[in-house]
């Protein structure tokens, strides 16, 4: 299907809006990245604890990235077979139907704003059965306590979301609002799974998760396929409508983008935060301690892929704490090589709990640490330590795993920090396992594309996409088990003194 009724243009639009930056990308059909454009996303904190994005800067800077992009590439929208989405989850946009108009800041998936609100569930008794049917732990990172903490506090927002005035959604459902000039009001299966308000078994909004958490049915988007046209784009934003025919949360379009399509595969993102998932098959798997169960994908042909998943709060968001915070490194860039000066921390341990610790610990109320420090620690040696910090909460992740029987042979890597070659070394000594990284480590965009491209045509089936996966570079664990296990002793140390910080 496409919007001309002619065959499909040679190039697919991928959006890529993340934490800290949005992306546009242009792919070919061979999956290669024809063009790409970038715009940073500024951040708001207006409390500690609290993260907020304007979602009018959200909305003008990828629409921007997509023009920007299509310029580079010399296309124009009717060069293009299709738009896909790919974007930071859990964060929640609240709206007004008629005008489009965003009614707050978004509340960003950091945000720790409603930390108390999870605490009155689980003193209920309902966290067990809020896990049964979303597969999630109940915390603060997810959309639904946002989304009822947004009614609350929006002037009338209850009152006005009852009359059927107001929409919300996460930044899928914000961006094909505003693409499709408020046609479409619309969430995939993946980014759905991630509000805690969608049950696994039957894929659609669950009533009594629904009831627990406060949310009128009302104010939420319509579930759709990851792959298949939900709309077109309005002419002003490109020329010409295109057909917005895939959407998924970053993390499950990345997994898709890395071609982890059979059982046992997986990969892990290193971008503002680290997210090591592992493709189950067709059914919603049992997780273990602190592990996540969510939904990967679902097909036009109605096939859905589950995933275990493991969420690190930071990863990237280390690096840009030693530039914005510290101000010890000028750019992301200079970190390897600072970090390369000396061979090991000197004793330095870094928990980066900025915003509380994800799996396996999930608190909230922790928060970061800087241990073992003497009068000779340097810059390289803190800039080590948060390099060490990245891969140690991945290698975390996946001992989760294999705690609930997972064997995993290799790690497909991607994301932004997965360029410093010291890292991705350090995360494969951790692991014990190869660390394969692609030759494309765009692969949140490119998934975006890949289930876009299915949708309309662009691409025959999964087979195909397989065959366009490249490897370009292998690291082989190099440690012995007895360093491994030194190193892990130590962080597990210093993250037992950031537990339960704020009290």
């Amino acid at each position: 299907m496409t919007t001309s009724g002619t065959a499909p243009g040679p190039y697919l639009l991928a959006l890529d809006q993340g934490t800290t930056s949005s992306r546009a990308l242009v792919f070919d059909r061979q999956g290669r990245t024809v063009a790409m454009a970038q715009r940073e996303l500024p951040q708001h904190y207006p409390q500690p604890g609290w993260v907020e994005h304007d979602p009018e800067q959200i909305w003008q800077g990828q629409l921007a990235c997509a023009r920007e992009a299509l310029r580079m590439a010399g296309a124009s929208a009717r060069d293009v077979a299709a738009i896909g989405i790919a974007n930071q989850r859990e964060t929640t946009v609240l709206w007004e139907r008629a005008s489009g108009r965003a009614l707050a800041n978004a509340s960003v998936w950091q945000d720790r704003r409603t930390a108390a609100d999870c605490a009155r569930l689980r003193e209920r008794g309902l966290e067990a059965d809020i896990r049964q049917r979303s597969g999630l732990l109940l915390d603060p990172y997810f959309s639904a306590t946002k989304i009822a903490w947004l009614l609350d506090h929006v002037p009338q927002g209850r009152q006005r979301a009852d009359r059927g005035e107001l929409a919300v959604g996460t930044v899928d459902a914000w961006l094909v609002a505003r693409l499709t000039g408020g046609t479409a009001h619309a969430t995939d299966v993946s980014n759905a799974s991630r509000t805690q308000l969608l049950n696994l078994q039957s894929l659609d909004w669950d009533p009594q998760l629904l009831a627990w958490f406060g949310i009128p049915p009302g104010v939420l988007p319509r579930i759709v396929d990851s792959s298949g046209v939900v709309g077109n784009s309005s002419a002003e934003w490109f020329g010409a409508p295109i057909a917005i025919a895939g959407m998924a949360g970053d993390q499950q379009a990345a997994t898709f983008g890395q071609a982890c399509f059979a059982r046992g595969m997986a990969k892990n993102t290193y971008g503002t935060g680290c997210f090591l998932l592992l493709q189950t098959g067709s059914t919603p798997p049992q997780p273990g301690k602190g592990l996540l169960a969510t939904v990967g994908w679902r097909l036009a042909d109605g096939t859905s892929n589950y995933l275990l998943e493991g969420s690190v709060f930071a990863g990237g968001a280390v690096v840009q704490w030693l530039r914005d915070g510290l101000g010890i490194i000028g750019s992301a860039a200079e970190i390897e090589t600072l970090a390369a000066q000396v061979p090991d921390t000197g004793g330095v341990v870094l928990v980066p709990a900025f915003a509380g610790l994800g799996a396996p610990y999930w608190d909230p109320n922790a928060r970061g640490s800087l241990l073992g420090l003497t009068r000779g620690t340097t810059r390289a040696h803190i800039a080590r330590a948060a390099l060490e910090a990245i891969a140690l909460q991945s290698t975390e992740l996946l001992q989760a795993l294999r705690a609930g029987g997972a064997q995993l042979s290799e790690l497909r890597v991607d994301g932004g920090a997965s360029a410093n070659n010291l890292l991705m070394q350090l995360q494969a000594d951790l692991l014990g396992v190869p660390v394969v990284r692609p030759r494309c480590i765009e692969t949140t965009a490119l998934g975006a594309a890949f289930l876009a491209g299915l949708a309309v045509g662009f691409w025959s089936d999964t087979g195909e996409l397989s065959a366009l996966w490249q490897s370009e570079r292998v690291f082989e664990p190099q440690w012995g088990e007895d360093q491994r296990a030194a190193l892990l002793y130590d962080w597990r140390r210093a993250v037992r003194r950031s537990l339960e910080w704020v009290q």
